[in-house]
């Protein structure tokens, strides 16, 4: 409208006058439709902005950020991040490229989904589509109506014409643009390729990519859903789909119910998602919520990270996976004629990825299992026996603003499996590690740590060493408190245990509160 108050309450009354219908009924503007892609999840909001979940949602309980019923409005996102914080947060740029690689057999492969599920995406997109050129239409009847009467003069002349004027002109603005919708388009293409999926009563989110499984995509988003064989076998992981349709990609030999069916269960692993959903499950919070489980994997790689240290790498059958919460441990046993050798070693991979199960293990003559690896009398293909999870030091389902994490040498293993777990969930916004190294090797994947430094602006890495672990343990807490404080959400400490007495005294000391700190030795 014009600056005119005059003018304007001429429009007014003159929408407000009855008229024939002519058409589609109008519907009331503060009733109408949504308009399609202008309300998103936190999940793919996040994802469109390039920070992460953690610190939208940070913002939105500040009132930084406004939300109404789960989901952050377009104009909102741009009043927070300007234009230029999307267009250089990467997304735009993967969009492009799945668009002109769209026939190449990578993206095919691991980022697009199947014909038949694209299929069904375009078409509720469509029916999206279809709702907003009804509504558009009935408001261009509208508008073209207002003109006639405008034109009959109904009004005064003087009112009439500038009416006419406001009213013709700016319609012929509207249907001649070409509006700036970049951020729309980018909406649209995520949702084709990315299903958003809402965990209910937790009310976490994570994206299916591509054709995965919903089970692997909440795994692979760092969540801890239930489930036993990922395979379809034994049913542990059935939820039910509030809203959204699924379709399965899998066979399952594992049979639900009628009742169950009828009340909208299926097995997450062998379902994937047509579009977004809802779901109803639980989900592992503790170590308790896991049961312990046996199993026999093989070796699929022994490989050395130092003079002092190997990666070993097992891989478990498809049908028994073990599920376990970043930073437990595992039990290994190796038959032998003589007696069965048994080490326990924490799992230094990320629970995401259930069937590779990664240990690095120190070279330690009190540990005959150890020895074996290193003489070579454990080689690929060989079976050892799992049996596992144990262990509390694992992280939760909270979203912390600040983690420190102190590592001696080895203790790396399990405090990478955390940060690979919170790096998935996007569990805290800012995270350090403190690495101190007692042998020359002591920082034997240090280009992992420096990769993660680069690739995330919240994350800080410091390489300490020091031949004596208590002594370099007391340094290194004392550099975490003096440039992270005693404040920071939580601590967590893994070493030999000299360094975990050392460092947790000395945290203990400066303040930091029993819930602050978690603590493994190893």
């Amino acid at each position: 409208m014009i600056n005119c108050p005059r003018v304007n309450d001429a429009i007014l009354a003159i929408v407000a006058q009855p008229r024939p219908r002519r058409g589609p009924e109008i519907p009331d503007p503060a009733h109408r439709a949504p308009t399609m892609g202008r309300a998103l999840t936190v999940s793919r909001a996040a994802q469109l902005v390039g920070v992460s979940r953690a610190v939208l949602q940070r913002m939105i309980g500040a009132g930084e950020l406004a939300q109404s019923d789960g989901l952050v409005e377009i104009d909102e996102l741009l009043r927070v991040f300007p234009r230029t914080s999307i267009e250089d947060s990467g997304i735009l740029e993967k969009v492009v490229r799945i668009r002109e690689e769209s026939f190449g057999r990578r993206v095919r492969e691991h980022v697009l989904p199947s014909p038949e599920i694209l299929a069904r995406r375009l078409f509720a997109q469509s029916q999206e589509l279809a709702e907003v050129r009804r509504h558009l239409q009935a408001y261009h009847a509208l508008v073209a109506e207002t003109i006639a009467l405008l034109g009959a003069g109904q009004a005064g002349a003087e009112l009439a014409a500038q009416a006419h004027e406001l009213l013709e002109h700016g319609l012929a603005r509207v249907l001649g643009s070409e509006p700036d919708n970049q951020l729309d388009a980018m909406t649209d293409m995520l949702k084709l390729v990315y299903a958003n999926v809402v965990v209910r009563p937790s009310g976490h989110e994570f994206l299916v990519e591509g054709s995965d499984s919903i089970l692997q995509a909440g795994l692979k988003a760092g969540l801890g859903l239930n489930y036993g064989c990922a395979g379809g076998n034994c049913g542990l992981c059935k939820a039910r789909v509030i809203s959204g349709d699924v379709r399965q990609i899998l066979h399952a030999d594992y049979g639900l119910s009628a009742a169950e069916r009828s009340q909208g269960y299926v097995l997450l692993c062998t379902h994937t998602a047509l579009g977004d959903l809802v779901i109803e499950t639980l989900e592992a919070g503790s170590p308790a919520d896991i049961p312990e489980q046996d199993l026999v994997a093989k070796v699929r790689a022994i490989r050395p990270l130092g003079p002092n240290t190997l990666l070993l790498h097992l891989q478990a059958p498809r049908s028994a996976r073990l599920r376990f919460l970043a930073g437990q441990f595992a039990t290994l046993g190796l038959a032998q004629a003589g007696g069965d050798l048994q080490a326990t070693w924490p799992i230094a991979s990320c629970p995401c990825d259930d069937r590779n199960l990664h240990f690095h293990v120190a070279r330690d003559a009190d540990d005959v299992l150890a020895e074996h690896l290193f003489a070579g009398r454990v080689e690929v293909g060989d079976a050892l026996n799992v049996r596992g999870p144990s262990g509390h030091f694992v992280l939760g389902n909270d979203t912390l603003p600040q983690v420190v994490f102190l590592a001696c040498d080895t203790g790396f293993g399990p405090v990478k499996s955390l940060i690979e777990h919170a790096i998935a969930a996007e569990s805290f916004e800012r995270f350090a590690l403190y690495w101190l190294a007692t042998r020359t090797d002591g920082h034997y994947l240090a280009n992992q740590c420096e990769a993660w430094a680069d690739a995330f602006d919240e994350f800080g890495y410091v390489a300490v060493s020091d031949t004596d672990p208590a002594r370099g343990a007391s340094g290194l807490a004392l550099r975490a408190l003096g440039e992270s404080g005693a404040g920071a959400s939580r601590f967590y400490v893994a070493g030999p245990h000299a360094f975990v007495e050392s460092a947790t005294r000395q945290l203990r000391d400066a303040g930091v509160p029993e819930d602050g700190l978690r603590a493994s030795v190893c």
